[in-house]
């Protein structure tokens, strides 16, 4: 049992993680994993936005447009190096879950996730995802809505 997971028997928030051996890095191998559309995967992307860590939830199929997360998040917006993600989530690059973290990191969700009845997120490692209801996801993250690709 992970750190992820560990927390989550903490809480009453009812999420099941499942272990792939295969992988579930990426959106692509998450997707092959679970057997699910590569938009119902959630990446969960570390950015410093305004020089603080934000986390973005875009779905697998879309590419996150930098310029409208700056927009809600603040100026200038980077990709997160591997040390900066860890110390701000606890978590290493291919994991991150959407919720958590670490540290209090903002979180930012994209509309197009609500698009599916569930969606599937990094539980903590590479290997691993649970599914959730988009709305759920929201309520769970603590995440803004908006629009990100």
């Amino acid at each position: 049992m992970n750190r992820f997971e560990s927390w989550l028997a903490s809480t009453d928030f009812g999420v099941t993680v499942r272990e792939f051996p295969q992988g579930t890095r990426t959106a692509v191998d998450a997707a092959g994993a679970v057997g699910c559309d590569v938009g119902q995967i959630v990446k969960s992307l570390v950015f410093i936005a305004a020089g603080r860590p934000v986390v973005a939830l875009v779905s697998g199929a879309n590419r996150l447009d930098e310029g409208r997360l700056a927009a809600v998040a603040g100026e200038p917006v980077a990709k997160a190096d591997a040390d900066t993600a860890r110390t701000a989530t606890g978590y290493a690059i291919g994991g991150v879950p959407p919720f958590g973290h670490a540290t209090d990191v903002p979180v930012y969700m994209d509309r197009d996730l609500f698009g599916y009845g569930v969606v599937w997120a990094a539980a903590g490692r590479p290997d691993s995802v649970f599914e959730i209801q988009p709305e759920r996801l929201r309520e769970l993250s603590k995440a803004m809505v908006v629009d990100l690709k």
